[in-house]
């Protein structure tokens, strides 16, 4: 196994240390098999799903079911699957590739597709007993069994661990039986197991279990009519009734009471899946744009040659790249993490499962980020195709109703928000992350008087990373002083919260996207990285106003008088350029590159 030479840093750690450009893996460090990945999954998306586009938008999911099973039979659902259990065993990154490129062509299929990899598939390969994996993982990795999730209740939400389904142990403790209702639940109209989530009397937390489902014997499981949805149409989601399900008690997963556990590993994969789900989405939808406007003629001109247009196309791209930048760089960490605990004589088991564990932080900065960026994307494209957009005969209106679930699947994006800063908190106060010395050292920068210098910046990129270096400040500068203001009581100060996520957020991006951009620039050299520093510059520009935002809101929501007025300068002076770039000029380089090329080239 490759021993991990680079620094690894934890999960948040990028807020207080520095991370060099050479340590970050970027889209264009992908193996050749993974390439021969890529453009496998690739052409089985254009093949089995696009063309098929309009047989989705019309609710067939025997369709869905169908092309689940093809996808199996390739080896597409047993990627992340260890080889002994009949799948491929590839690594964090092949994951990630493979659910992106499979993910772009229908939202219907996507979800299908995460909900049995992921949330169907990785409990029992993670939580599983030896006997649990080699009875049911081969036959989910190969797509001859269907798995789907039923953890979610009308009354049990976002507060998953209050679900009220409960299992009975037998007299002679050989059987559970289990009683409840579960809504929501992706693939239940075709899925032959089911993992279900549910309390054992008056346990703290819920306990998971493995439901086999049969048709013809459906052992008290009773299936609630397809739920008719915005989007996501072929997508089966149904209720799932449990009336006196008899199941061994060897189907337990897990300890009981491990449930909660077992749904929060689960949501952490599933929220930078669902960011690489978005990915090339998003760049379809921008290429998708970009041919439109290109042969749209208005006033006799193509309407690509509009400025108002190519500013839209600009960002659509930006979005795209650095959502693909900031991916890539923590999959590859999960999976070198991964690698190091196996290398320490981890189990696969505990070695993926603290993998993840470690950047739970940055997946929901991801899933936050990337699933509101696709929304943006799609809407735009909408807007770009005018009054075509808003018809079904064209993809977008299909690909705004499909974008909109990602902001609620996985944890909605405002649970996500608190929790990343909640997780921070936590790693601090653990001592794996050290807030404490950084954020007093800027509250002590903020009492001194700055220095009114010119600084150097005639290298390539130093102002960028001097600002992103002063962003940081930012959110040390504003949860510093809240958590010092509200202490324990912090979470309950929600919107506080958010504005500090969203800070952290754009730190995370735009730091994310400047790497790959140094990284490439270094190896391709700066002509061929034109359009991707003008990316680089204008993300970080547009996540220095957001930054700018949502600091002052924090500080005037919690801070008054001289305190108020020092926080204020402090946030005037951490997002302040020397030399500001020009975003309109930025725009259309980056809107010229796309239009040369008649495609995302970056």
């Amino acid at each position: 196994m490759e021993t991990i030479k680079k620094e690894l840093l934890r999960g948040g750690q990028f807020l207080v240390k520095e991370t060099n450009c050479e340590d970050v893996f970027t889209p264009e460090d992908f193996s050749e098999e993974q390439i021969m990945m890529k453009e496998a999954v690739k052409e089985f998306n254009e093949r089995e799903i696009i063309a098929h586009r309009e047989r989705f938008e019309s609710k067939d999911y025997k369709l869905t079911e169908e092309v689940m099973k093809k996808a199996g039979e390739l080896g597409f659902l047993g990627v992340a699957v260890p080889e002994e259990y009949g799948g491929m065993g590839m690594g964090f990154v092949s994951t990630m590739l493979t659910c992106e490129y499979i993910s772009s062509g229908n939202g219907s299929l996507s979800t299908a597709f995460g909900a049995h990899t992921g949330i169907g598939t990785m409990p029992i390969t993670l939580y599983g007993t030896v006997e649990q994996k080699q009875k049911y993982v081969s036959k989910l990795a190969t797509g001859e069994w269907m798995g789907a999730y039923c953890l979610t209740e009308p009354g049990a939400g976002s507060d998953a661990n209050s679900g009220k389904t409960a299992a009975v142990l037998s007299a002679d403790e050989k059987t559970y039986t289990i009683n409840g209702q579960k809504m929501w639940i992706s693939n239940a109209g075709f899925c032959d197991l089911m993992i279900v989530f549910a309390r054992i009397e008056d346990d703290k937390n819920i306990t998971g279990f493995i439901v086999e489902y049969d048709r013809e014997k459906p052992n008290g499981i009773v299936l609630g009519e397809e739920e008719h949805k915005l989007g996501i149409r072929a997508s089966s989601t149904r209720q799932v009734f449990f009336n006196d399900t008899v199941i061994p008690a060897e189907n337990m997963l897990s300890v009981r009471g491990g449930g909660f556990k077992i749904a929060v590993n689960a949501l952490n994969v599933g929220r930078i899946k669902l960011a690489a789900a978005c990915i090339d989405s998003q760049r379809r939808i921008t290429e998708t744009a970009l041919k439109y406007a290109t042969e749209r003629k208005q006033f006799k001109t193509s309407i690509a040659d509009f400025g108002a247009i190519k500013g839209k196309l600009a960002e659509m791209a930006t979005n795209v790249y650095a959502g693909e930048s900031a991916s890539y760089r923590a999959a590859k960490d999960i999976e070198d993490r991964i690698a190091l605990r196996l290398e320490e004589g981890n189990s696969h088991s505990e070695a993926e499962l603290k993998g993840v564990e470690e950047y739970a932080i940055e997946c929901s900065i991801l899933k936050v980020t990337v699933s509101e960026d696709v929304q943006a994307c799609a809407d735009e494209g909408i807007q770009i195709f005018g009054g075509m957009g808003f018809s079904e005969e064209t993809p977008m209106e299909a690909a705004w109703r499909d974008a909109r679930i990602s902001r609620i699947y996985e944890g909605t994006n405002e649970i996500n928000r608190m929790l990343s800063v909640g997780m921070l908190v936590k790693k601090a106060m653990k001592g794996h992350v050290d807030l404490l010395g950084p954020a007093t050292a800027v509250a002590e920068e903020l009492m001194g008087i700055p220095s009114f210098d010119t600084p150097d910046y005639s290298e390539l990129f130093a102002e960028e990373k001097e600002m992103i270096a002063k962003l940081k400040k930012v959110f040390l500068m504003v949860a510093g002083s809240a958590i010092q203001k509200f202490g324990p009581e912090l979470d309950k100060h929600q919107q506080l919260l958010m504005a500090a996520a969203n800070i952290l957020n754009e730190v995370y991006m735009a730091e994310s996207t400047l790497l790959r951009v140094e990284k490439n620039t270094n190896r391709y050299g700066k002509d061929a990285q034109e359009g991707q520093i003008a990316m680089a510059q204008l993300y970080l520009y547009n996540a220095v106003e957001i930054i700018n935002k949502n600091g002052k809101e924090g500080i005037i929501s919690f801070a008054e008088g001289d305190e108020q007025r020092m926080l204020l300068m402090g946030l005037k002076r951490f997002t302040k350029y020397v030399k500001y770039p020009n975003v309109i000029g930025l725009r259309n380089l980056i809107a010229e590159k796309l239009k040369a090329e008649n495609k995302y080239c970056f």
